[in-house]
């Protein structure tokens, strides 16, 4: 008699691209509903950004420019970026969080894309960085800031935002995948976006820094894309910033993208 043996068939895990696009979508509805549980997490999108503007704004402008207004109007960009590229580090965060706890290997253990808990947790964290830009602006506005470039121009900014906070997400799941805890992830963040942002043209011109520094200025891609910011918002050359701004999101990309792929890859 014939013996037969029979072996395990591992489950499928590949989907179809709708299905895909599903489930990435409810893994990000999961992480936006998160905040009514975690009242902290609205801090971050909420009260922070609205604190840095006005301790910013009220604080150093007089100092800065001669006048609250006036500062208003040179820093309100580099200020929304500071905080859309220090929120990316909540991707690092979020993911690192889930891991620790075994979220992420309960979510791809289920019969789902293997990209939708990544993909959900950078769409969600997307999302959020509109509705904060979105709250920096409308309080600047009542603050009395004028957008030069009008509608179009705060579209255009906010677009650019997204597409260069995306590009720093893959750096940020790279530190969130490789980090041992929560704490770790937020030392190696800070001490990568501290200097990107403070040593730029987001908070004072560089024509007041030391030679040296302006030299390192010059090649920041934080000020390339406060430039472009700028431009978009109040108005002026645009082009050189944009293009580079773009070229810095695109290279980001290039190098973290993988690694960070591969990083999640070696999650499975």
């Amino acid at each position: 008699m014939a013996t037969v043996t029979l072996r395990a068939q591992a489950p499928a895990r590949r989907v179809g691209l709708l299905a895909g696009l599903e489930h990435t979508a409810t893994l990000a509805w999961r992480n936006l509903v998160q905040i009514k549980h975690n009242p902290m997490e609205l801090m971050d999108l909420s009260i922070q950004p609205v604190m840095f503007l006005l301790l910013f704004t009220y604080v150093f402008g007089g100092q800065m420019s001669g006048s609250t207004h006036a500062y208003l109007q040179f820093a309100l960009a580099g200020i929304i970026v500071q905080n859309g590229l220090f929120a990316t580090l909540n991707t690092a965060v979020g993911l690192n969080n889930d891991i620790q706890k075994g979220v992420f290997d309960r979510l791809r253990s289920l019969p789902i894309a293997r990209s939708a808990p990544l993909a959900g947790r950078v769409a969600a964290d997307l999302l959020k960085q509109v509705w904060s830009m979105a709250l920096m602006l409308g309080l600047g506005l009542a603050l009395g800031f004028r957008p030069g470039a009008g509608v179009l121009g705060v579209l255009g900014a906010t677009l650019l935002m997204v597409v260069f906070a995306l590009a720093m997400s893959w750096l940020s799941v790279l530190i969130g995948m490789l980090a041992s805890s929560p704490e770790k992830v937020q030392m190696m963040a800070f001490v990568v976006m501290f200097p990107l942002t403070f040593s730029s043209s987001a908070f004072v011109s560089p024509a007041t820094m030391p030679g040296w520094m302006q030299a390192w200025v010059k090649v920041n891609p934080v000020t390339a894309l406060v430039d472009a910011m700028r431009a978009l918002l109040n108005g002026g050359p645009l082009a050189a910033s944009l293009t580079h701004s773009l070229l810095w999101a695109a290279a980001l990309a290039a190098v973290f993208f993988p690694l960070a792929l591969r990083a999640y890859q070696g999650r499975a």
